[in-house]
């Protein structure tokens, strides 16, 4: 029953997502009343939460006739991560992603009134034709609702992985929301080359929503990171694995969208277009890795039949966007001279080199298919390749970073006063370290320009407390600039320490013996076997600075999977982390890996603070937008016009 259910919301969201599509593209071409094309885009939205809330019922219910239940359900699973095993399996996560994906729709069709009326109309056909795919993709290659015969009396749970860390219920759906979010960015950017004279406007109704997509995005990837050293049992954050460079690479294109689109957007028309159109292709294009079994990762669902649907598509959105681009693209873009020490000049480099540790990333990504395809023979890059080719321009991007708070409203003699006391605070930072540790010249590096990046905003921020808000409005803007920028620069002080003076020691220890490394002591007190026919685990107790730590490996016999569960011991300056790495037979003996990591805790406060920047100037970017002209009817005039005739 519960089966048929969901398959019949599915067919109901298809068939009022394409409803909603071809309403919308009339209204685009006829500036026909929207108020049916509203209500077919609620209707989706409607269809995608009832076949959501389905599957969790029979989740929750532990009904094994449906297919997803038996594969990814069990009856021992706690509740917590029942309801999260909704996302924990390539059908139900689609569930996942069409109510993001149909609420954002249907909040963007409730704004018609600040938008004109054929650039909100289009946008909203490219949102529906995206929402149309999905609803087609799940119904036909990913139906989570298909009925199992004969019923199992139970199921093997979710991958043991996503049961261990209460960020399983945060990290994809934050995820998700900044990956969909990115879809109405890319909506209006085509919207404003088919709509005319009525979407010269669209950057300033796509910025709010980028800055919110933005900032979830960057949220889900710093919670990523944190699952990964809390969970993995690897001692890091970051392994540059095809699916972490899924994320970055949208990240990067949608960083250097929100610098662009900073003042002077006529000037720079083009490349705002193009960068909005490649953070949603490169969505795309992530999902089609994440999703087809393409790559190998640890974060990747297995094959499966979505691949060919998937590369279609994004196929095709490449195609639409390169022929609309280049048709209405090259006429809308101005020449404009910009000073070399300017705002508008520090904006071009940082976007051309976020573009360029973009592409590296994205070769570095998808080169193992493509020796495979060539040679025969899947060759992967390893993390040296990003650190030898992405990380040095991530340095070069953090210092033109801290140039801008130098740069903007002054003259060249003002800036390079500016500048002045930034770069000599970077160079004692570097000369302090490098003679005091020796860290290497990439760790060195970091650190100036985390240095510099600080100075300058502590200087900004001084200079602005003297001169007071000159613009009220635009405060929040700034401040939140001002923390996004400076998280960035702690997360990269963070990856700098925690690369350059962490240390680590494995060996084989038995009861009563230490494990000494950078100061830091643990002494293995006991090795305690427990479980039972469903789960097994092996536990180490050892003494550290008066306490206890208790890493573990737990064995779940139903997926044949063994999980490193680490014991971190995090502090200020630095974290111990101790991994159980195996268990001697007799219990008296155990392989222990003790790790100190300086900084880390740098990583989430920064990760936190530009997440929180970007949240903080949403609602100023909201209040920029300006009322369409009399000359430009809204959607909502439109439609009364329309009732009234």
């Amino acid at each position: 029953m519960a089966g048929e259910f969901g398959t019949a919301s599915l067919a109901a969201g298809l068939v009022t997502a394409t409803l909603a599509a071809l309403l919308w593209l009339r209204a685009g071409l006829s500036g026909g009343p929207v108020r049916v094309a509203r209500a077919a885009t609620v209707a989706s939205l409607l269809a995608a939460v009832l076949g959501s809330a389905v599957l969790e019922y029979a989740l929750l219910r532990h009904d094994f006739s449906v297919r997803f239940v038996a594969e990814n359900g069990g009856r021992d699973v706690p509740v917590y991560y029942t309801v999260t095993s909704l996302w924990s399996a390539l059908d139900g996560s689609l569930l996942l992603w069409l109510v993001i994906h149909c609420a954002i729709a249907a909040l963007l069709a409730t704004r018609a009134s600040r938008y004109p009326a054929r650039l909100h109309a289009y946008a909203m056909l490219v949102v529906s034709a995206v929402g149309m795919f999905f609803f087609a993709l799940t119904y036909f290659a990913a139906n989570p609702f298909r009925e199992v015969r004969p019923v199992p009396l139970d199921g093997p749970g979710p991958n043991p992985l996503l049961q261990q860390h209460p960020a399983m219920g945060v990290h994809p759906p934050l995820l998700y929301l900044g990956y969909i979010g990115l879809v109405v960015p890319f909506a209006f950017a085509l919207a404003g080359l088919l709509a005319g004279r009525d979407g010269h406007h669209w950057l300033r109704a796509a910025r709010p929503w980028a800055l919110l997509a933005w900032s979830a995005l960057t949220a889900g990837i710093g919670l990523g990171a944190w699952w990964s050293y809390a969970v993995l049992g690897w001692g890091g954050y970051w392994a540059w694995d095809p699916v972490e460079n899924a994320s970055l690479l949208p990240w990067l294109t949608a960083t250097a969208l929100l610098h662009t689109a900073l003042g002077g957007t006529r000037a720079r028309a083009g490349w705002n277009v193009v960068l909005a159109c490649a953070s949603f292709l490169l969505v795309l294009l992530g999902t089609f890795l994440t999703r087809s079994g393409a790559v190998a990762s640890v974060h990747a669902f297995t094959e499966s039949p979505l691949g060919p649907m998937l590369l279609g598509f994004v196929v095709l959105a490449v195609a639409v966007s390169t022929v609309l681009v280049g048709w209405q693209g090259p006429g809308a873009v101005p020449r404009s001279r910009t000073p070399v020490l300017s705002r508008g000049a520090a904006v071009l480099v940082n976007g051309v080199l976020l573009l360029t540790i973009a592409a590296m990333v994205l070769v570095g990504t998808i080169f193992p298919l493509l020796s495979e395809s060539f040679g025969g023979i899947r060759t992967a890059v390893g993390p040296r390749y990003y650190q030898r080719t992405a990380v040095p321009l991530a340095v070069v991007v953090l210092l033109v970073m801290g140039v801008v708070p130098a740069v903007v409203s002054a003259r060249r003699a003002g800036a390079l006063r500016r500048l002045g006391v930034p770069f000599g605070v970077a160079l004692a930072v570097v000369a302090v370290l490098g003679w005091a540790g020796r860290p290497g010249a990439p760790a060195l590096a970091a650190f100036g320009a985390a240095a510099f990046v600080l100075s300058g905003l502590v200087g900004q921020a001084a200079r602005a407390a003297r001169i007071g808000a000159a613009a009220p409005r635009l405060s929040a803007a700034r401040l939140g600039g001002v923390l996004a920028h400076a998280g960035i620069a702690l997360v990269a002080a963070g990856v700098a320490g925690s690369s350059a003076y962490g240390s680590s020691i494995e060996r084989d220890i038995r009861v009563g013996e230490a494990l000494r490394v950078g100061g830091v002591q643990v002494r293995l007190l006991e090795v305690r076997r427990t479980g039972d026919a469903d789960r097994m685990a092996v536990t180490a107790r050892l003494e550290h600075d008066g306490g206890t730590l208790a890493p573990a490996l737990r064995y779940f016999p139903a997926h044949d999977t063994a999980v490193t569960v680490p014991q971190i011991r995090t502090g200020v300056v630095r974290d111990v982390y101790v991994t159980l790495i195996a268990a001697g037979a007799d219990g008296g003996s155990a392989t222990v890996r003790l790790a100190v990591n300086p900084l880390v805790a740098l990583l989430w406060v920064g990760g936190g603070l530009t997440a929180a920047g970007g949240l903080l100037a949403v609602p100023a970017a909201v209040r920029r937008h300006p009322a369409p002209g009399a000359a430009v009817p809204t959607a909502a005039a439109v439609e009364r016009t329309e009732v009234r005739v």
